[in-house]
């Protein structure tokens, strides 16, 4: 498993500088449990300065450190602050091309005080331990709906498909179980890239998709949902199975693919026998690829099962599941065709241009940071109410 306290503040910080994904109006850096927050950080940082002789002290002491030189800096330009509103409220500030040089000054410092402490509540917020994976496993899957479910399936999964692209990310088809009408039942990606399971996690859950169909003659609009997982994928080191643990079976191809599909035995499914998770791949002509493919994803479906089990423990709220049972009511977005309307409902958010959207590209990259944005936001009041309970 991977720890969160191995991803250490500096780290965070430098991935986040020039980014500022978190945008903190909803909280004032002079309200009591920020300063008292801080108070308490600054204090700890003073005492481990006097004892760093244990290796894990020394750590906490660098974590803490990028915090405290944000502290220091924004307190220094604090004070320059108040010198420069002293002389522009002192007699001697008459002449008008100096009091503009001074005035001009006062803002820069005011521009760089609001940057460090959107710095700080950002690098404040702890990372999210799964974050620091390089890994995911994307699984869309239709839901409620038949065939135009799946149809809109495949629209979700080319969208994702493109998506990866925009972020140059590498991606490989685990498996993709297609219907007669062009439509998509299943499908499984592996993704790699940095911060792919950043981003990524938060299209997990049921898109809904209002529309009318293509083979509906009345012209009565229907309702389907996709559901969408999206797991960590771990590395080698994190999930170890033992060959007396699984059952490997090999069979035919099915589906389109020629002469070859129904001649060799290249599909393979792989069952753990432990916790009976079974996983399939036949999207490669060469068996050995197959089952490669099929142990990284039999991987993640593991590791998925075991962080669920540890979230359980400690969050029994029915929203923390990354996937529901695909019903009507569990949905994260809705999609309306006729208004030409993108919903998510976790924003509250209305986005326009259907066409745009399921491109892959930017609008949607600019709705998974505001996800983001209010997941920090949430999170930071969480770290701050701690405090004062």
């Amino acid at each position: 498993m991977h720890s969160s306290q191995s991803y250490s503040i500096s780290n965070f910080l430098n991935k986040i500088v020039g980014k500022q994904y978190c945008t903190n109006s909803f909280i004032s850096f002079e309200s009591p449990a920020v300063q008292k927050y801080l108070s308490n950080l600054t204090h700890e940082y003073k005492t481990l300065q006097d004892d760093v002789y244990e290796d894990s002290k020394k750590m906490r002491l660098q974590e803490i450190q990028p915090v405290i030189n944000l502290l220091e800096e924004r307190n220094t330009l604090q004070d320059n602050l108040k010198t420069l509103k002293e002389l522009i409220n002192s007699d001697d500030t008459k002449d008008e091309n100096f009091r503009s040089t001074v005035e001009a000054e006062q803002q820069t410092y005011l521009d760089r005080i609001k940057y460090l402490e959107n710095t700080l509540f950002t690098v404040l917020i702890p990372p999210e331990s799964e974050d620091e994976c390089r890994g995911v496993m994307m699984e869309v899957s239709a839901g409620v709906g038949g065939q135009e479910a799946m149809l809109f399936a495949r629209e979700l999964f080319d969208m994702y498909c493109n998506y990866i692209a925009y972020k140059q990310w590498h991606m490989e088809i685990a498996q993709q179980d297609l219907s007669e009408l062009g439509g998509l039942r299943h499908a499984s990606i592996l993704i790699s890239g940095d911060e792919s399971y950043h981003y990524l996690k938060y299209e997990a859950g049921v898109h809904r998709v209002q529309r009318v169909p293509t083979t509906e003659k009345s012209g009565r609009v229907h309702t389907s949902t996709v559901s969408v997982a999206v797991l960590a994928q771990p590395e080698e080191i994190d999930i170890v199975l033992h060959d007396k643990d699984l059952k490997v079976e090999t069979k035919r191809a099915s589906g389109a693919g020629g002469q070859h599909v129904n001649k060799t035995e290249s599909a393979v499914r792989i069952t753990h026998i432990p916790t009976g998770i079974s996983v399939e791949s036949q999207v490669d002509r060469s068996q050995i690829k197959n089952r490669e493919i099929a142990m990284r994803t039999l991987k993640a479906r593991i590791y998925h099962r075991q962080l669920e089990d540890q979230i359980s423990k400690t969050q029994a709220t029915r929203k923390n599941r990354l996937v529901g049972s695909s019903m009507r009511s569990e949905k994260i977005r809705t999609y309306n065709f006729n208004q030409d309307r993108i919903t998510d409902h976790r924003l509250g958010n209305n986005f326009y241009n259907m066409e745009n959207f399921l491109i892959g590209n930017e609008i949607l990259d600019k709705l998974i940071h505001q996800l983001h944005d209010k997941r920090s936001k949430e999170r930071l009041m969480q770290l701050l109410e701690s405090v004062q309970s």
